[in-house]
């Protein structure tokens, strides 16, 4: 089987490639390099561009036109600058999604494998969510992939296309062979910020504290990034297994199925390092929730597929990828 993956030279398509690799899977990698790094396509078919560019797509299908699948991972992804510029949110990862997905369609290219997020769901009280949990997606990004999660929906059952949307809690760590990880020496998301602070001497902002949790800072499903690639390499293998002509769209929980705080994380990363992180109240951001944690009991029925790692392994190997990142090896 081939496989298109978009954003693939990023942190999440990159990940998923090595281990569709792995699994024996042929891959072709679709990414603008506008966050992904050149060198995370080297050994593999790296096509620059964007998911929306006809020319650049009619060329990539004309040279693979045996494309059995797309894991479609590319986007924008950080909150606040969603809620500062919405319209390129909207832009980038709903209006190209559209475009690039009626050429896939012509070109007969009809499975989607969409890379989703857990920000769809409410995420006002820290509990879990299951995947019919309410949805209320918090800030321009959350909504743009809840909007390509409908828009999947509809293009299924008007026969267009079949389609597993995965949506994923929040992934820490990288590759553990340390092949690839977040590209970004200074990342937005939490653990990032933890260890950028860490590693500058200076205090680390937990951004609201007064959350109905159990310690009042925000909580999350941290999923090692390696068990999320993996994933996605059950939801291909599985694929013509979990749907089907009268049951053409799926959502699937993927995530490690327990939350941690924020504050339990800084804790992580000091049971990791052995040293102490400095650590200060400060107000709530826009867009930000409370959060979830993943009920996964889907995944594990018709995908066989359960998170392996810790959250102290994906610490792990957030730190050592990021000390390679900074040293420049």
């Amino acid at each position: 089987m081939k496989l298109l993956i978009t954003g693939g030279a990023g942190y999440i398509g990159s990940t998923v490639a090595t281990a569709c690799i792995e699994a024996g899977y042929d891959v072709v990698l679709l990414d603008d390099l506008s966050v992904g790094l050149r060198r995370f396509g080297e050994g593999r078919e790296l096509f620059v561009g964007d998911i929306a560019d006809a020319d650049i797509l009619g060329t990539l299908i004309e040279r693979h036109p045996d494309i059995d699948a797309v894991i479609h991972c590319a986007a924008r992804t950080v909150v606040p600058e969603s809620v500062a510029d919405p319209l390129a949110y909207y832009d980038a990862n709903v209006g190209k999604t559209v475009r690039m997905l009626q050429i896939l369609r012509d070109a007969g290219i009809d499975r989607v494998v969409f890379s989703s997020s857990a920000s769809v769901y409410e995420g006002e009280g820290g509990g879990g969510v299951d995947e019919s949990g309410r949805l209320a997606p918090a800030s321009p990004y959350a909504r743009t992939k809840a909007m390509v999660e409908q828009i999947l929906e509809d293009a299924a059952e008007a026969g267009d296309l079949r389609a597993i949307a995965l949506r994923y809690f929040n992934p820490i760590g990288a590759d553990p062979l340390l092949r690839t990880g977040l590209q970004n020496p200074t990342p937005s998301h939490v653990l990032g910020k933890i260890l950028t602070a860490r590693r500058e001497g200076r205090e680390f902002a937990i951004t609201g504290t007064d959350w109905a949790t159990r310690d009042g800072s925000g909580l999350r499903d941290y999923i090692h990034v390696w068990d999320l690639a993996l994933a996605h390499v059950a939801a291909v293998e599985r694929f013509d297994q979990v749907t089907s002509q009268s049951r053409p769209y799926r959502v699937i929980n993927i995530g490690r199925g327990d939350g941690v705080t924020v504050r339990e994380l800084v804790a992580a990363v000091e049971k990791v390092t052995g040293e102490s992180v400095t650590a200060i109240d400060a107000p709530r951001r826009p867009g930000d929730q409370a959060g979830a944690y993943a009920i996964v009991g889907l995944a594990a029925e018709i995908l066989n597929w359960r998170a392996e790692r810790t959250v102290e392994d994906g610490v792990r190997d957030a730190i050592a990828w990021a000390e390679r990142m900074n040293t420049g090896r």
